[in-house]
């Protein structure tokens, strides 16, 4: 099993070339539709979260299991909320909550993404309450 318990990695072999490779086997939940701002729905997509997620972690020495795990936690934190639809502002402020607690630098840069920062003072805020919360 994986870290998080929700995929199981094999190590196989091509039976014609002898190539190894791995895979890794997830188990098949109910679809969870994501309701974007406009009211358009769409199924969840981990790849477009992670892609989000690791852009916040770049170049920081955060490492990629860390982040994998991360990624996997809100996944599971996300489906098992028993809903089959979830909203955008949700996903982010799962996300939001759980960069706070891993670094606060990739926590900034989601944040300024997702909040659409408009001005330094938008920025100035979200550091004030980081310095508040390490006080």
């Amino acid at each position: 099993m994986v870290e998080d318990g929700v995929a199981i990695r094999r190590r196989r072999e091509c039976l014609k070339c002898g190539a190894r490779y791995t895979t890794y086997e997830r188990v098949e939940t109910a679809n969870l539709l994501v309701v974007k701002k406009g009211g358009v729905r769409e199924q969840f997509d981990r790849k477009k979260l992670a892609a989000g997620i690791y852009k916040a972690f770049e170049k920081r020495s955060t490492p990629a299991s860390e982040i994998e795990t991360l990624i996997s936690d809100i996944e599971v934190q996300l489906k098992s909320r028993g809903e089959s639809e979830v909203s955008t502002n949700d996903i982010g402020e799962v996300v939001m909550e759980r960069l706070k607690a891993v670094d606060d630098v990739a926590y900034v840069r989601f944040a300024s993404v997702y909040r659409s920062f408009a001005d330094i003072q938008s920025f100035e805020e979200v550091l004030r309450s980081l310095k508040r919360k390490k006080s």
